[in-house]
């Protein structure tokens, strides 16, 4: 089941991101970033274990990113990386947010999810805040991924 996370989550979350900043496909969240920013943030939860994550953060008065969406191994191929966006997109909706875009190396899942590519120059620069804590900085290999709410 997806809902929001609360701050018994935190934990589990951080070590479902660590496993894929460690590999170099995402960025790494401290706990104390985690906690400051637990509003947004999702998990898919099963039988009170921490499954996958995601989160909407703001970027304006009309724009979202999804972050953080990981999900752990095991629970690939289920069905948990469409419900966790599906959730940031209701969230986004809710909220009066008219684009959402995500930055990944998975463009496939997010083709099926009716994202399309987008060139990152597009995209405001204050995303590039978090994008300086990245190893990858400047040379960013990632795709940008953009979907209009409706």
């Amino acid at each position: 089941m997806v809902r929001k996370a609360t701050l018994n989550d935190v934990k589990q979350i951080f070590e479902v991101i660590d496993v894929f900043a460690k590999k170099g496909t995402m960025l790494a969240r401290p706990v104390t970033e985690i906690e400051g920013s637990l509003r947004d943030f999702f998990v898919f939860e099963e039988d009170g274990f921490i499954c996958g994550t995601s989160a909407l953060h703001i970027c304006g008065p009309d724009l979202g990113e999804i972050r953080s969406l990981a999900v752990r191994d095991e629970f690939t191929k289920r069905g948990v990386g469409r419900r966790l966006v599906e959730a940031c997109l209701a969230e986004a909706k809710a909220l009066g947010i008219k684009r959402v875009f995500a930055l990944t190396y998975k463009t496939g899942f997010f083709a099926r999810q009716n994202f399309h590519v987008v060139d990152k120059i597009t995209l405001p620069q204050k995303i590039w805040g978090d994008c300086i804590k990245c190893d990858r900085f400047p040379s960013c290999d990632e795709t940008a991924v953009m979907i209009e709410v409706k």
